[in-house]
């Protein structure tokens, strides 16, 4: 009974030192953007825990002004880490679910501009904007359209309605109703080319067949960072933009 007990020991001890072993490997060896444990960085591609580590920036519905303040300051950290110029945008309370917490406005920086630029959201959607400008914009615009993108046209984060612009209260409010959602209408490329959703899609339009492979890689590469991507194959209200959010369902169309 005593051999068999230490026997079992033993082999616990050495299936710890097994595991101890491995961690150790896997802190020193896999990629920093696939581990949970090691700090975002939005220079680093996308791996499988970049957006672990994003959403643990969200700020929960029922979180304390103190929570959301602290969470919001780290937030914004993470991006003036990453040479990201931002300042911290007064939150809005326009009653029932339209309500905007640890709002931020990018300012300036290593990003590509939004147009218009005074636009607020949420700090975790900044984050992932700059993730996605970083490891999907400019590479694809490099890429595929040989020039880099100038300024990126949308049509706004924040819009007081449900889903669809509904009046159904059955209907879930929209992430827009949080500033938690990004309406990229077109991109302008420094040579003066524009490539928009509603011209080019199809990849007939005034920019050609690149011009349509443009678009899809950056709905695929947002696909990889934004829990919901929708596009004109969605439905008609989108034919004229890609939405995408943060919220916590995943839908890519």
């Amino acid at each position: 009974m005593k051999r068999d007990l230490a026997d079992m020991w033993n082999l616990v001890w050495e299936l710890a030192l097994l595991v101890c072993a491995g961690f150790a490997l896997l802190n020193v060896f896999a990629p920093p953007q696939d581990l949970p444990w090691k700090p975002l960085d939005l220079d680093r591609p996308l791996g499988r825990a970049t957006t672990a580590k994003v959403a643990a920036f969200d700020v929960p519905t029922a979180a304390t002004p103190e929570a959301v303040e602290g969470a919001t300051e780290a937030c914004m950290q993470a991006l003036r880490n990453a040479g990201v110029q931002v300042e911290r945008a007064p939150d809005r309370d326009d009653g029932g679910f339209c309500v905007v917490r640890g709002a931020v406005r990018i300012t300036g920086g290593e990003v590509t501009p939004l147009a218009p630029a005074d636009v607020v959201m949420q700090c975790p959607l900044a984050v992932r904007y700059v993730i996605w400008d970083r490891q999907v914009l400019r590479p694809a615009s490099r890429d595929i359209l040989g020039s880099a993108p100038a300024r990126v046209d949308n049509y706004g984060t924040y819009s007081c309605r449900r889903i669809y612009g509904s009046q159904d209260v059955a209907e879930r409010p929209s992430e827009h109703a949080k500033a938690n959602a990004l309406d990229v209408a077109a991109v302008t490329l420094k040579d003066g080319r524009t490539v928009s959703v509603l011209n080019d899609w199809r990849g007939d339009g005034p920019a050609g067949e690149s011009g349509g492979r443009f678009l899809h890689a950056l709905r695929d590469g947002a696909c990889q960072l934004f829990s919901t991507v929708l596009t004109p194959d969605y439905n008609a209200a989108h034919a004229n933009h890609l939405h995408i959010d943060g919220a916590a369902r995943g839908l890519c169309r």
